[in-house]
């Protein structure tokens, strides 16, 4: 190992000359572990490296010669019959499934010192993301599940997440999940690459350390593979499907059972849930691509490399939208859905590794030294592209986006220079509010006459839509049928505008109500209906808080 040590570091190694025998002991555990952490060791990872940071001073395209085209998928709109049907049948396949969260981001770029999963949901019950992911699959466990059969989650965390994570789940007794049922599986680092030999990079600060980042969420597939997990799921288990998804879209489980439904249905092998997105658009595309050799794949491209391949072949004008004034290349926004058994089979075959990328900074016009050392990468989208040519690849676009993808990513400034320039804000205020609006145009849909929303400004973003604050425990509803099934006559149920109504006990029903004015929260656990109910008080408000005052950054941020 220590020769194999030397010839990675390149001209570095006249750095482990020196006397400095603990040092050099260091350095060789890190390499140790840097060899354990790849599958194929650091050997392996030069390699790679070496192909692909050529392939980059080439300029090397990789769908060159590709022919794209809009691929096999579905197009739902939110509530509707189709989205319904579908959205029982993913309900009925979700008692087979494993989850996943990829969660080893902090909210420093929130502006929230805590880890991302910690988040409150919304002010009106400050459930977190972690609660609300745990509690929804209880409640697909206790409607759909096999008796006795736990649905798992896994949580890949990284070295800034690990220990809070485990505290969040410990001190809120796995709100209410069984501790075996909940695994984190902690994602590694790789090594930095000093330039286009690949030759490690060490830090700055010291000689004998080499540096490293993150590999990418690409990684949760390797974890899932080398701890056994998706195997053990498939054998021992029974389970037909995995679902992945991303820490902060409270919106997740309003979409994504609609979306195993469709992989059902459709008998694909991978099924990327995705949203209407505009041409040109900052956002991965779900595109079909012909390759000069004839044969075709399904595979996220992204928007940079999309307009180019179209205008070389099929579309002049390059990305553009279309009459429904989106880009017919639907939005890839990281919510997955894997049939368990082809995907076994393809993380045996590739050892759990999938494709991988490098993006080195040149700092010459050879492109041959960095302004700052690389690494390689990988993302789970990307899992297709090792996948049998006759693997079903399509994907399931929810037309509403706020009822699918309401992401929490940006501090409150980059939040509305983005509003301000038309995007999408994403951030805890976006967040926050869509959240309310999707439950509300769910119980619309169902016949419940709510009032429309009221405009409103929230740390500069203006003109938002701030319907009234309905929540509800998953345990109480997932889906449109298990919410019919709670509302005995949905013409009976008014909610006015700018109230609140919060659901908090699972066994309540409600027959007849008139929330004129206020708050109403349903508590408690025992059976029993709503009914004859009329609500007028004074009730919670919800205010732009004084830029001056020293508030909880979890309210800051929104």
């Amino acid at each position: 190992m220590e020769a194999v040590g030397l010839e990675l570091l390149g001209d570095n190694a006249r750095l482990l000359t020196t006397d400095a025998d603990d040092d050099k002991r260091r350095l060789l555990a890190q390499l140790r572990q840097l060899d354990d952490n790849y599958a194929g060791g650091l050997i392996k990872y030069i390699t790679n490296a070496k192909r692909l940071l050529q392939e980059s001073k080439e300029g090397a395209n990789p769908f060159e010669g590709c022919v794209p085209s809009v691929p096999e998928g579905e197009r739902l709109d939110f509530g509707s019959a189709a989205f319904i049907e579908l959205e029982d049948r993913g309900l009925a396949e979700a008692g087979r499934t494993g989850f996943v969260l990829v969660a080893g981001g902090l909210g420093e770029r929130l502006g929230y010192s805590g880890i991302k999963v910690s988040l409150p949901t919304e002010c009106a019950t400050g459930r977190c993301y972690l609660e609300l992911y745990v509690s929804s699959i209880l409640a697909i466990q206790a409607a759909h599940a096999p008796a006795g059969q736990r649905l798992p989650l896994v949580i890949m965390t990284s070295d800034d997440t690990h220990a809070r994570t485990e505290a969040l789940l410990n001190d809120n007794n796995y709100f209410g999940a069984h501790a075996t049922q909940i695994t984190l599986l902690k994602q590694e680092k790789v090594a930095c690459l000093a330039d286009g030999d690949a030759r490690l990079a060490l830090e700055p600060e010291d000689a004998f350390r080499v540096q490293t980042k993150p590999h990418g969420h690409g990684d949760v597939h390797m974890l899932l593979h080398s701890s056994g997990l998706a195997r053990r799921w498939r054998e021992e288990r029974g389970l037909r499907w995995v679902a992945f998804f991303q820490d902060t879209n409270a919106q997740l489980f309003r979409a994504l059972p609609a979306a195993l439904g469709v992989s059902a249905a459709r008998g694909f092998a991978f099924n990327s849930l995705a949203v209407p997105r505009r041409a040109k658009e900052a956002i991965g595309a779900i595109t079909r691509l012909a390759f000069p050799d004839g044969s075709a794949r399904t595979l996220n491209v992204e928007y940079n490399q999309l307009d180019p391949l179209l205008r070389a072949t099929t579309h002049p004008q390059g990305d553009a939208n279309d009459a429904s004034g989106f880009s017919p290349f639907p939005g890839n926004i990281n919510q997955l859905v894997v049939e368990l058994a082809p995907y076994c089979a393809e993380l045996e075959r590739r050892g759990g590794v999938i494709a991988e990328f490098v993006n080195p900074k040149y700092a010459d016009a050879a492109r041959t030294a960095f302004k700052k050392s690389t690494r390689l990468e990988c993302m789970m989208q990307d899992f297709p592209k090792g996948l049998p040519l006759d693997a079903r690849v399509g994907f399931t676009s929810v037309n509403q986006t706020w009822a699918a993808y309401s992401p929490v990513k940006n501090d409150p400034a980059s939040a509305a220079d983005k509003a301000r320039a038309g995007d999408p804000s994403h951030s805890a205020t976006s967040g926050e509010l869509d959240l309310y609006k999707v439950n509300c145009k769910m119980l619309q849909a169902l016949g419940v006459s709510v009032g429309p929303p009221s405009e409103a400004a929230f740390n500069g973003i203006q003109g938002l839509e701030f319907w009234p604050r309905v929540v509800w425990r998953p345990s109480w509803a997932v889906g449109f049928s298990a919410l019919k099934q709670r509302l005995a006559r949905p013409e009976a149920v008014t909610i006015g505008r700018d109230t609140v109504l919060v659901i908090d006990n699972p066994n309540a029903s409600i027959d007849s109500l008139d929330l004129k004015r206020g708050t109403l929260v349903v508590a408690g656990s025992g059976e029993g209906a709503v009914a004859d109910a009329v609500v007028d008080n004074d009730g919670w408000t919800w205010e732009p808080l004084d830029p001056n005052g020293d508030w909880p950054e979890e309210l800051t941020i929104r």
